[in-house]
């Protein structure tokens, strides 16, 4: 199957200039008819009791699908999911999980909370004291601990 490239290359090749002017007059007419539409979702609305009855209703009511329930009402089809299967978002409760949870997510995003460290780093200085000593770390010069190597190793002989 040849491109539209190759298929004009090729008319070019073959001189033939009707068939030229045909397919550059679609392309124009292509053009004038090409719409930038907007973005279906619209972004930050929020999750209320009220729009998950909504999605409840859409959902028992029609054969939509989550995904146009979720263009429909301008959210994401995770959420759509959420309500539906798990009936999320029917309360007004903000102390809910999930109310926390987008509360927080909106201060992160607006810079309110700052993040948190890593407790990666706080968990390797507070490991220190009897595991390592159990395990028989050895520190080097510059302080810093090695493991000890396995002392028990299997030998052809022992299978």
């Amino acid at each position: 199957m040849a491109t539209l490239k190759e298929f004009e290359e090729a008319l070019r090749e073959n001189g033939m200039q009707m068939a030229l002017a045909i397919l550059e007059r679609l392309r124009e007419r292509d053009r004038a008819n090409r719409v930038v539409k907007p973005g279906r979702r619209i972004v930050g609305k929020k999750m209320t009791p009220e729009l998950a009855r909504q999605i409840l209703e859409l959902h028992g009511s029609t054969e939509m699908t989550q995904q146009e329930i979720a263009f429909k009402l301008g959210v994401n089809q995770g959420r759509v999911n959420e309500v539906i299967k798990r009936g999320k978002w029917l309360s007004g409760d903000q102390t809910a999980p999930e109310a926390v949870a987008r509360d927080k997510g909106k201060a992160r995003i607006q810079g309110a909370e700052p993040k948190r460290p890593r407790k990666a780093a706080a968990k390797s200085g507070a490991r220190g004291g009897a595991k390592s000593a159990k395990a028989g770390a050895a520190k080097d010069k510059a302080g810093r601990s090695q493991k000890s190597p396995a002392t028990a190793q299997l030998a052809f002989g022992d299978l």
